[in-house]
């Protein structure tokens, strides 16, 4: 089983902390040369010097500007070179009522989540069809499988990036370019460590009573960890999993209810 992403080229977004940091680090442990895209400069400039090997560099742009994006990374992919694989990630909207959210919140999610990733496709998979290899990988959510209450923005949003790399995968299947959902479930990261606050503030309990709770909603009885989600990221970017694709890929430790 062939694991090893040496010569390959990744582009890592929401690469500073969380799942985002998780999965940059491994792939360069892998052999990838590694660009991380964040909006924090100085975050980047930390991350990049903690990765293994060399060649690993960075674009500073925020998802929120998807133009902005588009040309940091044309000039990024210019000087350095083809991507291999993409990763897309990006911070979820915040929690809410569906019925209560403005049209501004999924304006605002949409670009982030669909405008920018559609972006970063269309400008990486040039490289990749001249490659025969391509993986693009999006982080979502298991909302995608069940919708998770209190997140109505996000839950619509998720559903719409699913139902467009899932058309991706048929359009790029023949050039040898894969494209699949990453779908995390309670996993140690500060947006599920807020989410549990509030929840906790919300029904009246303490933070460690919500976590407990929440670790009941899953088979294995636990929170997993940013390093677990990255291990399925590696695995699909790597030419062992060239045959997945078009799939939600759960890693939620068996999440099961609301």
């Amino acid at each position: 089983m062939n694991l090893s992403l040496s010569g390959r080229r990744a582009i890592v977004c929401g690469s500073t902390s969380g799942i985002g940091r998780a999965c940059a680090q491994l792939l360069a442990e892998r052999g990838a040369s590694v660009v991380l895209a964040a909006r924090d400069e100085e975050k980047l400039i930390s991350t990049v010097n903690s990765l293994d090997g060399d060649g690993h560099s960075y674009i500073c742009a925020d998802f929120n500007e998807p133009d902005n994006l588009r040309l940091k990374t044309i000039e990024h992919i210019n000087k350095t070179g083809a991507i291999h694989i993409l990763m897309n990630n990006s911070g979820g909207p915040p929690g809410g009522p569906l019925i209560e959210a403005n049209t501004g919140e999924f304006e605002i999610a949409f670009k982030r989540h669909l405008i920018s990733s559609h972006i970063l496709t269309q400008l990486v998979v040039s490289g990749m069809k001249e490659a025969r290899y391509g993986r693009i990988i999006n982080i979502v959510s298991t909302s995608v499988n069940q919708v998770i209450p209190g997140l109505g923005v996000s839950n619509t949003i998720r559903g719409a990036v699913s139902q467009w790399v899932k058309t991706l995968a048929i359009e790029l299947g023949p050039y040898g370019i894969t494209a699949n959902n990453v779908l995390p479930g309670y996993i140690e990261t500060d947006r599920l460590k807020n989410l549990l606050e509030k929840s906790a503030k919300d029904k009246n309990v303490t933070y460690d009573q919500m976590v407990t709770e929440t670790e009941k909603k899953t088979a294995l009885g636990r929170i997993g960890l940013p390093t677990e989600v990255a291990s399925a990221v590696a695995f699909i970017a790597s030419e062992a999993g060239g045959y997945i694709s078009g799939t939600n890929f759960s890693v939620d430790g068996g999440r099961f209810g609301i």
